[in-house]
């Protein structure tokens, strides 16, 4: 990412999370006159201790120098979280991806082949740091698709999420599901800011789908959201999923995601059901 794209990636999140946050939260009047949607400049400024001049400059994306100290109360001041915060630092302080880094194959052991195998009744795929799908189980073909019939090239969940109609009519709640991918996506995207792949990456996606525009600059970041899905499926009908998304440890930032039946729902049973006619 050069270093105008991520000024402008700065610029963008700072303007959403002010925008987020409403004057009660901060003790602040919302007043019968405001126009601003959210916090206002000044306000965020005032909360921060920082000058308004300053605070704007940043948030315009001017390249300005940032001391730790400071990005910390702009965090507080903006409540963010801790991903939200890692994410912040990452843009400002740019924090690229070293240049000795070399980018490692993904690969899945055989601890983890067991692991997929065993988990039968829940639909599991593992996905590296740009979100490609680089592994799953049968359950997941089952529900989602034949990734194994995927082009390898388009075997990534953000781009699949929006590019094949099957997964938008699959998930009941699709806004949902998607802002939990993309909250991850955007997590990985900060740490790896020098990474050119994740900017090209998003401007493609930008041109072949304008609704993953809208949903991109909510600026939401999570390194592992808790989701619940409720999915259409074609064969069984409703099926109910709490979504783990779980960060394996190792140097290929592998993530596991897994869609454990929600409790009290009859979603295994027709999980069952699914296996039973593949097996």
């Amino acid at each position: 990412m050069n270093k105008d794209m991520r000024l402008q990636a700065l610029s963008e999140f700072l303007k959403k999370h002010r925008a987020k946050l409403q004057p009660e939260a901060v003790g602040m009047p919302s007043g019968s006159r405001r126009r601003t949607l959210g916090l206002r400049r000044e306000e965020v400024a005032q909360i921060a201790g920082v000058s308004i001049t300053w605070y704007t400059w940043l948030e315009q994306g001017r390249d300005i120098k940032v001391s730790m100290q400071v990005l910390e109360s702009i965090a507080n001041a903006l409540q963010l979280n801790e991903d939200e915060r890692k994410y912040l630092l990452m843009l400002t302080l740019e924090q690229p991806l070293p240049s000795n880094t070399v980018e490692h194959v993904p690969v899945i052991n055989s601890a983890l082949r067991r692991i997929l195998e065993e988990l039968h009744y829940c639909p599991t795929i593992i996905s590296d740091r740009k979100c490609n799908i680089v592994g799953w189980n049968q359950a997941a073909s089952s529900v989602f698709m034949d990734f194994g019939q995927v082009p390898v090239d388009e075997r990534n969940m953000i781009w699949l999420l929006f590019m094949r109609k099957e997964l938008k009519s699959l998930a009941v709640n699709w806004d949902e599901f998607v802002r939990g991918f993309l909250a991850i996506f955007r997590s990985y995207y900060g740490q790896y800011v020098g990474d050119r792949w994740y900017s090209d990456f998003i401007e493609k996606l930008n041109r072949e789908n304008p609704e993953f525009h809208k949903f991109w600059n909510q600026s939401d970041v999570s390194s592992g959201p808790e989701v619940f899905i409720e999915f259409r499926h074609a064969k069984v009908g409703k099926m109910l999923f709490d979504l783990t998304s779980l960060q394996i440890q190792g140097r290929t930032d592998l993530r596991c995601s897994v869609y454990t039946p929600s409790e009290g729902s009859d979603t295994e049973i027709k999980m069952r059901q699914i296996m039973r006619k593949i097996g």
